[in-house]
């Protein structure tokens, strides 16, 4: 009965678990998932950008980072930033305006919404009339001026957003001041709204028609029309606020004089950049003003309709040069960084910000040939989908440096620029430590990320391609353009989500950073291994082939070829170079994959078997093929599309076949009918009253061997261990299969001094079959003092403790359903855990990690990080297996992002939000990377606004002196006289109360 007691409740081993574990959704890396607006503040240097999930993010310097919700989850149509403030509004698609502030809270910065508002119409008033088309935030920071479908402009108050009904500017009262025959063929549809860069008390204002009207806030009046004959698209104002530039749906752009004496100027250019044939739309433009005279002129759109009109570009000209940037994704917006300071007499632009639909680009306009400029974060992550990652915690410095040294040779073509978008300061710690984060792509290609702090960084980018023949020529450069080539297309950008052949993709990762050595492996069967070169090599890439069917007959492969390979010597850059290529016979997708650099060894495995090849002497050890006879599923590829649906049907069809028939037989047992009812009915009372006993148990149909797959090897893990006898120890290689079978093989390597002249050998000595034939993703040897055996070349670099060669060693082999631990050599089963029996879920991922306490340096322990197919991550204790903690992480729906999470050896993972987004979450109380910033308000120092620091000092000063006040209280006594100062009816009162006590 004691095996059925639960164990009580240890207050000290829970104070222990609060100390170790603590649940953080931390950090959002790469690129936003569908982004639909994009804002920037000059003052702050911040830029915002939404998504279509009503996801709201602004970065500044690299590691400044704050990320906002809508509650509607609705699509951000517009993000406007308040001037000289940090506040900004957004506009969703269902016509909501919201203000969000950034605050102070615990010494960081936080992005929090402060209001929500809907303009609504009077009663019977069609949506038109309200619907906002046009935001325009005005510089006395008072006010809001919405344009809308109707050509209504609304008036919301800051921030309270209460509408100012005495002051909205109506189409009637605009039209009055226009000519009458041109209102009459006309529609008001309100398109952009702009203040006067000199005179804050005058908009312009420009309607879909092409009528624009100058507008005095003052007098209510009209003090200009310009009448265009052409669809508006967007206005721009020139600096000195003599001239604007309105640009139009049929790729023009025109150039207007505003002058004191002329009330409806002509226009001074009229120009179609791409003309004469029918151009499309230009749908925003800069006019810039530079110290040489020559301004920039910049567009998106006018393109020649016909020819370029799927193509997605913004057009830079500045005197006799003109490039037209080719983005690889629609663009959404785009803005240009220039001199902001008010006493600047020219704009002298430095750098164009590019938000397209699935990268970012920046482009320095400083340099000549206007290089890009590489992002410190926003990466494009899926530039080529991603396949599949691999994280390597506490990169030794050598490597970390020679890596970064390699990706600097490749990064040759960017501009050297820092990085324009720089507001707001990072507080975070520096980085314990050096992580990388590998990701390969299905183009064949690996990147290497810097994922030690809150900034994702590509550091290097390795390319498979080179040693394969394919369609594509690695050495075609699709930016060169002919000299007369017109329109001058460049191409920019990095996301490229075509490739050149599925088979180059990239299944499997497996990096030694000790030795330098990386092992890739490939989706048509292909595994190469690498070392590290850090000077351009060309040689030749030696071959070996795996017959992983050798010993079986009746087989035929009907999935894909495998790749053609290069003959002689193949040239490759400076950083991993590949030395020898292992291709799998059939050439199925690599399920698995393992190396030990120490020994010079490199497992692989396939959906038909594994093998094991010595990568020093470059000769295949031994293969086995682990199919089973019904395993012809294996045989058909993942890029053949034909599923054998008459096969499954049949096999439902046996198994209904085989129960009926088993049951029949159960019924026809020779003897009394009666008493065998009698005894069945006995023996089902005392197993239930033997299950009342036990915890709540889930049955689980045990698997037939007659599954598909059965062969698919899962799991590849290289041990020292004790597999023979207990005096002995050797090396060993494990395998997992998806038939819930563990084979174990002995290794005989040679010493040093005669490893090149002895062959490696192998044997198998162990063949394990769990009895649930559940799939086993994971095998793990425990040393004499239970503690998992260090990686390879860890105990020779003092990274690790020797293992324990004294005690028993354990194997622990786990499951999707359960845990078990045997002991070794003799494999006798010693402890188990049944997760799906008692949880109801299946283990997807499962690694070991290091917990170290958050009060004391001295204690850390090693524990099972599990992620299941719920979603749940659990940390299950060593060697005991008791589940210590649950966490909901992924939504159970999300089977994708469950694929694609991946652990750290130090409690932290990350998994794919969307195809462009990584998810970090942190298991740790002491390894938490999270962002945490803060933005200081710079002194306004413009002409109109004056902010007088003294009185706000004065008050501060008062407050610290009193000390009776708390912290948040001395805050919002701040804020609140800040407001005063600000507000005009107040400052009113105050004069009128003075000159009157005068």
């Amino acid at each position: 009965m004691r095996r059925f007691l639960r164990p009580g409740h240890d207050p000290v081993r829970e104070r222990l678990k609060r100390d170790l574990f603590q649940f953080n959704k931390t950090v959002e890396h790469g690129f936003p998932h569908q982004p639909s607006a994009l804002g920037y503040s000059p003052f702050l240097r911040l830029m915002a950008i939404g998504t279509r999930s009503g996801a709201i993010k602004l970065y500044g310097a690299p590691g400044v980072e704050f990320m906002g919700l809508h509650e509607e989850n609705n699509t951000v149509m517009q993000i406007h930033f308040i001037p000289d403030q940090c506040q900004l509004v957004t506009l969703l698609d269902d016509n909501s305006l919201h203000l969000w502030s950034l605050k102070q809270h615990s010494g960081a910065s936080e992005l929090q919404e402060e209001h929500r508002f809907t303009l609504k119409g009077p009663p019977g008033s069609p949506p038109s009339a309200t619907q906002i088309t046009a935001v325009l935030p005005h510089s006395s920071r008072e006010v809001l001026y919405l344009g809308t479908e109707s050509g209504n402009i609304f008036v919301a108050e800051l921030p309270s957003f209460q509408v100012l009904e005495d002051r909205t500017i109506t189409s009637e009262a605009v039209l009055q001041w226009v000519p009458e025959d041109y209102c009459n063929r006309r529609s008001c549809e309100l398109e952009a709204l702009r203040e006067h860069p000199k005179a804050p008390d005058q908009i312009l204002i420009g309607y879909s028609r092409g009528l624009i009207v100058l507008w005095d806030l003052q007098n209510n009046k009209a003090t200009h029309h310009f009448l265009g004959s052409q669809q508006l698209e967007n206005l721009y104002w020139q600096r000195d606020g003599s001239k604007f530039i309105s640009c139009h749906y049929d790729g023009s752009y025109t150039q207007w004089p505003v002058s004191s004496d002329n009330r409806q100027p002509e226009p001074l250019e009229n120009l179609v950049p791409y003309g004469p044939f029918p151009c499309k739309a230009i749908s925003k433009i800069y006019w810039q003003t530079t110290k040489n005279g020559l301004p920039y002129i910049i567009f998106q759109g006018g393109m020649p309709r016909a020819s370029y009109g799927d193509r997605h570009s913004i057009s830079v000209v500045h005197g006799s040069q003109q490039t037209a940037f080719d983005f690889t994704s629609r663009v959404i917006d785009f803005f240009i960084i220039f001199s902001s300071e008010p006493t600047a007499e020219f704009d002298d632009p430095s750098a164009m910000v590019v938000l397209a639909e699935e990268e970012l680009v920046v482009i320095d306009l400083k340099t000549a040939g206007w290089p890009a400029v590489h992002p410190p974060y926003l990466a494009s992550l899926h530039c080529s989908a991603i396949t599949c990652s691999h994280h390597v915690s506490n990169i030794p410095l050598k490597l970390w440096e020679r890596i970064i040294s390699a990706g600097s040779k490749q990064n040759i073509h960017y501009s050297n620029m820092p990085w324009p978008i720089d507001g707001g300061t990072n507080i975070a710690p520096d980085p314990p430590q050096r992580d990388l984060l590998l990701t390969g792509h299905e183009d064949g290609t690996v990147r290497f990320w810097d994922a030690s702090g809150v900034c994702l960084h590509l550091l290097y980018k390795l390319s498979t391609v080179r040693v394969f023949l394919t369609d594509a020529d690695p050495n075609d450069n699709m930016n060169t353009l002919g000299e007369d080539e017109w329109p001058p297309l460049r191409k920019v950008g990095t996301f490229d989500p075509y490739s050149d052949d599925p088979r180059l993709g990239i299944q499997k990762i497996f990096l030694c950073k000790y030795s330098g050595y990386l092992a890739v492996a490939g989706t048509a069967g292909q595994v190469l291994v690498m070392e590290l070169n850090d000077e351009d090599a060309e040689h030749v890439v030696d071959h070996a082939e795996a017959d992983l069917l050798q010993d079986q007959e009746g087989y035929r492969w009907k999935g894909h070829e495998k790749l053609k390979t290069r003959d002689g010597p193949v040239r490759f850059e400076a950083g991993f170079q590949p030395f020898v290529l292992v291709q799998c016979q059939p050439p199925a997708v690599v399920t698995s994959l393992a190396l030990h650099s120490e020994w010079k060894l490199v497992a692989f495995g396939t959906s038909h078997g594994f093998g094991l090849f010595d990568h020093q002497q470059k000769r295949l050890v031994f293969v086995k093929c682990t199919l089973h006879p019904s395993d012809q599923l294996a045989l058909e590829g993942p890029l053949s599309r034909v599923k054998s649906l008459k096969k499954s049907l049949r096999q439902s069809f046996r198994r209904i076949r085989r129960s009926r028939v088993s049951s029949r037989k159960r019924r026809g047992v020779s003897g009394n009918a009666s008493e065998v009812q009698e005894a069945n009915a006995k023996f089902d009372q005392d197993a239930l009253q033997e299950m009342e006993l036990a915890p709540v148990q889930r049955k689980i149909e045990a698997r037939s061997a007659e599954d598909s797959f059965t062969g698919f090897v899962r799991t590849l893990y290289f041990a020292d261990t004790f597999l023979r006898d207990t005096s002995r120890h050797c090396p060993s290689l494990w395998a997992g299969t998806n038939g819930g079978t563990v084979y174990a093989f002995c290794l005989r390597v040679p010493p040093a001094e005669r490893r090149m002249d002895e062959p490696v050998r192998a044997e198998q000595a162990k063949e394990i079959q769990l009895m649930h034939r559940a799939p086993v993703v994971g095998i793990l040897v425990l040393d004499g003092r239970s503690t998992p055996l260090p990686e390879p070349l860890e105990v020779a670099h003092d990274l690790s403790k020797s293992p324990d060669m004294q005690g028993s060693h354990q194997l622990l082999v786990v499951s999707e359903e359960q845990f078990k631990v045997f002991t070794l050599p003799k494999v006798s089963s010693k402890l188990k855990l049944k997760l799906t029996a008692l949880e109801g879920c299946r283990v997807r991922k499962v690694t070991v990690a290091n917990f170290g306490s958050c009060k004391t340096d001295d204690y850390s322990e090693n524990d099972l990080a599990v992620l299941t197919n719920l979603g749940d991550v659990q940390i299950i204790s060593l060697p005991f297996l008791k589940l210590q903690i649950r966490y909901p992480c992924i939504r159970k729906e999300d089977v994708s992002g469950i694929a694609s999470c991946v652990f750290t050896k130090y409690g932290q993972g990350f998994y794919l939000i969307s195809p462009s987004e990584f998810e970090r979450f942190s298991l740790s109380t002491k390894w938490l990377v999270e962002p945490r910033c803060i933005v200081d308000v710079p002194e306004v120092t413009s002409n109109n606004h004056v902010h007088k620091k003294s009185g706000m000092e004065n008050a501060a000063r008062k407050s610290r002196s009193s000390g009776d006040y708390g912290e948040d209280e001395r805050k919002s006594g701040r804020l609140m006289e800040h407001a005063l100062l600000n507000d005009e009816k107040v400052l009113k009162e105050i004069q009128s109360t003075l000159e009157g006590g005068r």
